[in-house]
């Protein structure tokens, strides 16, 4: 039995499309990263208390607001491009993206609060990970938004002649496409909020 229940559950890894092996290879190996940085983050952290004149960048705060709202809209995506709705489809992607391009200004605003307060990558050791740990996170969300710029040109040609928006509504590659964004979009979501609870117990 217990056989059984291990040959099915390699035999969903073989079926899986490669673009999607790629992707959940790739978010293992990058929660890795994360998860061996913020060890070090942690404990390469001053004594206790050293911390208490600071306070966390406003910035950040803000930032993770809209990234939360920014969930919200990414899990729209998909469920509109399911129901044929190209136009609801491409409206939540943009706001998706321009969420994204503003939580991107946002942390660059952060770092300079940090810098204005002394903390930078010349004073505390434990300060350069902050920037580290924020800027790769960035890094990847970047990604992620060059991706999602690529998927709006797309719909966009598409809504343009009505044989193409048929062939995209019945294609299963663009429905696992825009899938896979929305899966990628939210585990950058869960990795900031980790990150900023992270932050906010240190200060």
């Amino acid at each position: 039995m217990q056989k059984e229940k291990n040959s099915h559950w390699f035999e969903k890894i073989e079926n899986l499309h490669p673009y999607r092996t790629i992707m959940y290879l790739g978010m293992f190996g990058s929660g890795l990263i994360f998860l061996f940085l913020m060890t070090a983050f942690v404990l390469s952290q001053p004594e206790a208390g050293r911390y208490d004149q600071f306070a966390i960048p406003k910035s950040f705060i803000i930032s993770s607001m809209v990234i939360i709202v920014s969930s919200f809209t990414s899990g729209r995506i998909l469920p509109y491009f399911n129901s044929n709705n190209i136009e609801k489809t491409k409206i939540y992607l943009l706001v998706t993206l321009l969420l994204g391009l503003l939580f991107s200004t946002l942390q660059f605003t952060g770092w300079r609060e940090l810098s204005g307060m002394g903390i930078d990558f010349r004073g505390l050791p434990s300060g350069s990970f902050l920037y580290l740990l924020s800027g790769i996170h960035l890094f990847h969300l970047a990604g992620a938004l060059i991706y999602a710029f690529v998927l709006l040109i797309q719909l966009q040609k598409s809504e343009k002649d009505p044989v193409s928006t048929l062939i995209l509504l019945a294609n299963p590659y663009e429905e696992m496409k825009l899938g896979l964004f929305s899966v990628y979009w939210k585990f950058m979501d869960a990795v900031w909020l980790v990150l900023f609870i992270l932050f906010l117990w240190m200060f």
